[in-house]
């Protein structure tokens, strides 16, 4: 009986728990390499990111944990399954580009640029420390669901509309003849 207990001990099952985040994040780093095709290299960086949170959770940074988890698995990793989803399949043949397109986009891409770059140059920026010591979860939570809930609320919707833009634009690039 006193070998079963010093085998359950909260030591022994702390080190088995981290060798089963890290083999979980090793294998999920083998899957999103060594296959040949793209899905299961996505399928293996949702597991190696979710054995990433589970390191950061060991650490003792359960926020960190849930960011890494809503953001990188969340958002980026699922973002690039609708990406390989509606992406055009390999074996067809690209449409011929419009130099006026492209040179439009590359104008308005200047502009845009030049705009950001004034503004950010412009802007006289305070160090974090003059403007607030507290940078808390529940301060930052406070700020995005009181402060700043409308700024949040329009990325959502940006998110949104770029989903649907894209899906939109993947309807048509199909429908079109080749």
């Amino acid at each position: 009986m006193n070998s079963v207990q010093s085998l359950i001990q909260p030591h022994f099952l702390a080190q088995a728990g981290f060798a089963g985040v890290v083999t979980l994040t090793f294998a999920g780093a083998l899957i999103a390499v060594f296959p040949r095709n793209i899905l299961y290299n996505v399928l293996g960086l949702i597991v190696c990111l979710t054995g990433v949170a589970g390191i950061f959770l060991y650490l003792g940074s359960p926020f960190i944990a849930l960011m890494e988890l809503l953001i990188y698995v969340g958002a980026i990793c699922i973002s690039i399954i609708f990406a390989i989803m509606l992406s055009r399949p390999l074996h067809l043949s690209l449409p011929k580009r419009h130099m006026f397109k492209v040179g439009l986009a590359f104008g308005v891409g200047a502009v845009v640029f030049l705009m950001l770059s004034t503004i950010i140059y412009s802007t006289a920026w305070q160090p974090a420390s003059v403007r607030s010591s507290d940078w808390s979860v529940a301060t930052l939570g406070n700020y995005l669901l009181t402060r700043y809930d409308l700024v949040f609320e329009l990325i959502s919707l940006v998110l949104l509309v770029a989903i649907l833009g894209a899906i939109i634009i993947s309807g048509y690039a199909r429908r079109r003849p080749s």
